[in-house]
């Protein structure tokens, strides 16, 4: 079974405290993109139950143990019994991005064996699968445009369309862990709440609509601010980075044509759909 995990981009993002498990209670608003891994799996021949998984594509060397597919894998099994798998992630989400890539695969896994399988789980459990893999996993099971608050878990509908624009991914070749991104900041709850900022025509998000990740990184990763300036002298209505970086992207009227400079750091929407 073959299926598509997509990525996201946060527009805005507030951290508004630290909680008392080390977590940070964050606003932000999640938008699906056409970026995406290809992740396959079949049943083991050999009716063993041990599951292998092998990963191609913009992936750094790592213990497959630790990937979060095989996370996620775990977690249906402590509900679920099924033959072994075996599992073949291509990735074309970088890691280390702000995209949610990790997340993606885990939530689409989770998908796939619900369906291959025919257990019955609807998108309200699946997510509840999802919670325990990561903070933004829920997001992904249904990939539809959410505002998450508490630590990316809660998630409503917000009415916020970006069809009719453009929207340009760059990712600057740099790798930043949550866990450095989080370990530089500091909450700030004050001013308009992020609901009421996103109701605010796009052109003015400019100044307002921010990313509290941006400060720290900036000034750690310079070359990661200075991508964003170039998207908004290329035309941007507005620019941001996602997540906790190190993608960035340009919200435009119409199809840019950007520098040599930036294309070379476009993310390309349609290889994997």
């Amino acid at each position: 079974m073959v299926v598509f995990p997509k990525a996201k981009i946060n527009i805005g993002l507030r951290i508004m405290e630290k909680r008392p498990d080390g977590f940070h209670n964050i606003e932000t608003f999640f938008y699906p993109v056409d970026i995406a891994d290809a992740l396959e799996f079949v049943v083991r021949k050999d009716n063993r139950r041990s599951d292998s998984l092998r990963v191609t594509g913009v992936m750094e060397e790592g213990d497959p143990g630790n990937n979060l597919v095989m996370k996620a894998v775990k977690v249906m099994r402590q509900s679920f019994d099924f033959p072994g798998i075996r599992i073949h992630l291509h990735k074309n989400i970088p890691v280390g991005a702000g995209l949610g890539g990790g997340s993606s695969d885990a939530a689409g896994i989770l998908k796939a064996l619900n369906k291959y399988f025919g257990f019955g789980l609807n998108s309200e459990e699946l997510r509840s699968f999802a919670g325990r893999i990561g903070s933004d996993a829920p997001f992904f099971i249904d990939s539809t445009p959410s505002f998450a608050e508490g630590v990316g878990n809660i998630l409503s509908e917000f009415p916020l369309d970006l069809n009719r624009y453009h929207i340009v991914i760059l990712y600057p070749d740099t790798n930043i862990s949550t866990a450095e991104a989080y370990a530089g900041c500091l909450p700030c709850p004050t001013g308009l709440s992020l609901r009421q900022l996103l109701n605010l025509p796009i052109s003015e998000w400019r100044g307002r609509v921010v990313n509290d990740f941006e400060l720290y990184i900036f000034r750690s990763y310079p070359q990661v601010g200075r991508v964003k300036m170039a998207l908004y002298e290329a035309g941007a209505l507005y620019a941001s980075m996602s997540g906790s970086g190190s993608a960035v992207y340009g919200i435009f009227e119409d199809e840019p044509e950007l520098p040599r400079e930036l294309s070379r750091y476009r993310l390309n929407t349609s290889d994997m759909l």
